[in-house]
């Protein structure tokens, strides 16, 4: 599928989604670096990645098609050292633009306002909070934005478009990994010295919030460590 750059600002949103639409169905069997590339040309400095920080595969990818190009990061005010210091890696070693973003009240602040703990009593509206209406700001000012996600996490990401339509935020989000398995992750990491997240050594499969994220037991789903025993499988930033 040739990139053909679309002006975002001029783009209607069924435009937008049609476009979206268009070029899953075209790019499904295109390898990951050609999806962010198309990405990338199509929507210029409107498009983004963003980084949970696990590891840098996709800022990786990103940085080798357009140097330079702008990292998302949510720094909730719960995560381990060890994510914190991977987004500072990042920063330091590829050519990327990381961009941190905080949400609008400290840890503090909402334990003031909510009471302490609220990741327990109620997960889901702490990570509306500190997740879901911090990049909602964030991306504002782009059209497009790339993920990590994959189908082979859980089954709530089968269905993984490697681009489809981000309805709640109008905007493109884009998978350029999403058929890949944990194995062509792996590949990929030893083929680029890609940095990876400490802990994905130490029993973790993923990599959240740390009051909210644990080791995992094997043959465990990679994601069953995150709000474990509370029936919650997504943050809310992917539906």
């Amino acid at each position: 599928m040739s990139g053909t750059r679309t002006d975002p600002a001029g783009a209607g949103e069924a435009e937008l989604r049609a476009l979206a639409e268009r070029a899953g169905t075209e790019l499904e069997e295109a390898a990951a670096p050609e999806i962010v590339r198309w990405a990338a040309d199509t929507f210029g400095e409107r498009f983004c990645v963003t980084s949970s920080m696990e590891d840098a595969v996709v800022a990786h990818l990103a940085s080798r098609v357009r140097p330079g190009v702008d990292v998302v990061f949510l720094d909730t005010g719960y995560h381990f050292p060890e994510t914190i210091g991977t987004r500072d890696a990042v920063a330091a070693v590829l050519d990327v633009n990381v961009l941190t973003l905080t949400p609008r009240q400290s840890v503090a602040e909402q334990d003031a306002e909510y009471g302490p703990r609220l990741h327990d009593r109620d997960p889901d509206l702490c990570c509306a909070l500190r997740k879901v209406e911090p990049l909602e700001e964030g991306l504002s000012g782009y059209a497009a934005w790339a993920t990590g996600l994959r189908r082979d996490e859980s089954p709530t990401r089968a269905d993984t478009p490697v681009v489809g339509w981000d309805a709640r935020r109008r905007k493109v989000k884009v998978s350029p990994i999403a058929r890949w398995t944990q194995d062509d992750v792996d590949a990929y990491v030893a083929r680029y010295g890609v940095l990876t997240n400490p802990l994905l050594t130490e029993g973790y499969a993923s990599v959240g919030c740390a009051p909210c994220t644990r080791r995992v037991a094997a043959g465990e789903d990679a994601r069953s460590g995150r709000w474990a025993g509370t029936g919650k499988t997504e943050c809310g930033l992917h539906g």
